[in-house]
């Protein structure tokens, strides 16, 4: 589980391409590596993945197909940064929301307006996921726990602030970048099962 408050942002320094899988492998800042074993799950961009080696401060993670088709994550070259969490333990502080890793699908950003101390980024979300998308809804970005702003049609914002915009990659995203999206997990519980109740009362 994570908590959608992100640790950090690492910087690929390797990729290794094979069919339908790749091993990216990235620089994890030093306060992230303490205890880090094989095993362990980090969230990039949001995504809950494995690692399957440590080299000092390079540690490296597999993603297969599926993570390929659905992620930004196949779309990373060498010198590209993600936003980085370690999963949550029992007693830590959830500043943000529980979330799983587990990404839904990728939006495209449409729209970015810029103020002086803030950022607003719009992002067009595929037909399906837009029944989750409401006013003041949590939802995942990149792995980061946000609220959402406005929706028109299937288009939502998300207001940042400062120390987001200092704390992850998302200050660097522009018109048509791809970007991760988890709905939040209760979210998806109560629309699906209030969808499924009508459709068994017909």
């Amino acid at each position: 589980m994570f908590t959608g408050i992100i640790q950090g942002t690492a910087e690929i320094v390797d990729i290794a391409e094979k069919i339908d899988f790749r091993t990216h492998t990235v620089r994890l800042p030093p306060e992230l590596l303490s205890s880090l074993q094989p095993g362990a799950s980090v969230a990039h961009n949001g995504c809950c993945l494995t690692v399957t080696a440590i080299d000092g401060d390079r540690v490296a993670f597999d993603l297969m197909r599926e993570t390929l088709r659905v992620t930004n994550l196949g779309a990373l070259a060498v010198g590209d940064r993600v936003n980085v969490e370690r999963a949550a333990r029992f007693g830590d502080e959830i500043g943000g929301h529980a979330m799983s890793g587990h990404i839904m699908a990728a939006a495209e950003v449409s729209e970015v307006v810029e103020s002086e101390n803030n950022r607003q980024v719009w992002l067009r979300v595929p037909a399906a996921l837009k029944k989750y998308i409401f006013v003041k809804g949590y939802i995942g970005i990149d792995g980061i726990s946000l609220t959402i702003g406005e929706v028109r049609g299937d288009e939502f914002n998300v207001n940042l602030i400062p120390e987001t915009l200092a704390r992850t990659n998302i200050g660097t995203r522009v018109v048509g970048d791809r970007i991760n999206i988890e709905i939040d997990p209760q979210t998806q519980a109560i629309v699906d099962t209030v969808e499924r109740v009508l459709a068994e009362r017909g």
